[in-house]
């Protein structure tokens, strides 16, 4: 029997092993980390990757080892490129490279287990986590560490094109996206944010005059998703003296700056506007018709729009997941939820005796930067060293 079962292999279900691991709470034969991939933040590696992402939005205290200044150490002082600007946001690929060692040195391979939940079952002493491939692993406590990745945001005429067997329309993170290369242009990508910017700039380089930006509202220009002070105790000691859940949720949403960018992105953008690599169409999109090799949109304003591809970076829906595996364990073990479904747990981000959460799940207790590395680090703080 294991010692911790955490469930989910991204940025938040490693920081919490590390943190276990590097602490000397746990040894690595004392930890499962249960995941559909077949190695640490694999989703994250390649949703970046994939979108081209050069710079986080992160600064450099944030990351997954137990040291705030663990990157910065490990960075070369020649290495001009390694941060960039006044909060030293990390190079990616120098943040994954530190990363990678983090979980060498902590010993992570050999608490890995590659598998899908199915089922998560409460023994008299212990927790029973079950995968569809048929493994099992025992652990007196269980952290529910998953993202909400597997939710994305679909619009509706998107939705009624793929269902019609379109293969011209993809959400950007998609697991069935062709490459960038087998694409048709002239393509469009739609979302305002900041996956939608970096999707843009990295297909710039490749079809400059061929791409098209259309977004719904005026970039929002913020260097982070949320305010600092959520960081600490400058808005968060109100946060916690809310008793209505319903009322942390309003905060919670209107603390983040959704669909937004930082000043880096939109200075880039405006450059590849001004040399004509990119096309930016303010409008939202009414339906769409797919035509042989082409897609037609048909915006609000009534102009129509045809593309040879069209990707979404519409985000993720930031509902409850909807695993079974997870509703079904909810009922069963009679879990407190707020009206808006996420988890009532106590300060020390326990759901009920030795079920801790992590990440989207535990945002009513961390707030708005529950999601993001900082949050990762917030509840790996919690859950191992009880530090409030």
């Amino acid at each position: 029997m294991y010692n911790w079962i955490i469930i989910g292999g991204g940025i938040h279900g490693c920081t919490i092993a590390a943190f276990l691991l590097k602490s000397g709470r746990a040894d690595a034969g004392d930890i499962r980390i249960i995941d559909p991939n077949d190695g640490p933040l694999s989703n994250w590696k390649r949703n970046t990757e994939r979108i081209g992402m050069e710079y986080l939005r992160s600064p450099s205290v944030h990351h997954i080892d137990i040291n705030p200044f663990s990157l910065q150490k490990a960075a070369n002082p020649q290495d001009s490129r390694a941060f960039y600007g006044y909060y030293k946001r990390p190079l990616l690929s120098f943040f994954n490279e530190h990363s990678d060692e983090v979980l060498k040195q902590a010993g992570m391979d050999e608490a890995w287990m590659q598998g899908q939940v199915k089922n998560v079952i409460k023994g008299r002493e212990w927790w029973e986590v079950l995968t569809e491939d048929g493994q099992t692993a025992r652990g007196k406590n269980i952290v529910i560490a998953i993202s909400l990745n597997d939710q994305p945001v679909i619009p509706q005429w998107a939705a009624e094109l793929q269902s019609r067997g379109s293969r011209l329309i993809h959400h950007i993170f998609s697991p069935s996206l062709p490459g960038f290369e087998k694409m048709n242009t002239p393509i469009a990508v739609i979302g305002g944010g900041i996956t939608a910017a970096h999707t843009c700039i990295k297909l710039c380089r490749s079809y400059p005059g061929k791409v098209t930006l259309l977004k719904r509202h005026p970039f929002r220009v913020h260097d982070f998703d949320s305010n600092p002070g959520w960081l600490g105790p400058k808005y968060m000691d109100g946060f916690l003296k809310i008793n209505d859940y319903q009322e942390r949720r309003k905060a919670i949403q209107g603390a983040r700056h959704r669909g937004s960018i930082t000043s880096e992105l939109n200075a880039k953008i405006s450059r590849l506007v001004r040399d004509g690599s990119l096309k930016i169409v303010d409008g939202e999109v009414a339906s769409a018709v797919s035509e042989s090799s082409v897609i037609r949109l048909n915006l609000k304003d009534g102009s129509r729009i045809k593309f040879g591809a069209v990707l979404m970076a519409t985000g993720f829906h930031p509902a409850m997941p909807e695993q079974e595996w997870l509703k079904t364990l909810i009922r069963q073990q009679n879990l407190q939820c707020a009206n808006c479904g996420y988890p009532i747990v106590k300060p020390t981000l326990e759901w009920c005796p030795h079920l801790y959460v992590s990440g989207p799940l535990a945002e009513l207790e961390i707030g708005p930067v529950s999601r993001n590395i900082s949050g990762a680090r917030k509840a790996a703080e919690r859950i191992v060293f009880n530090k409030m």
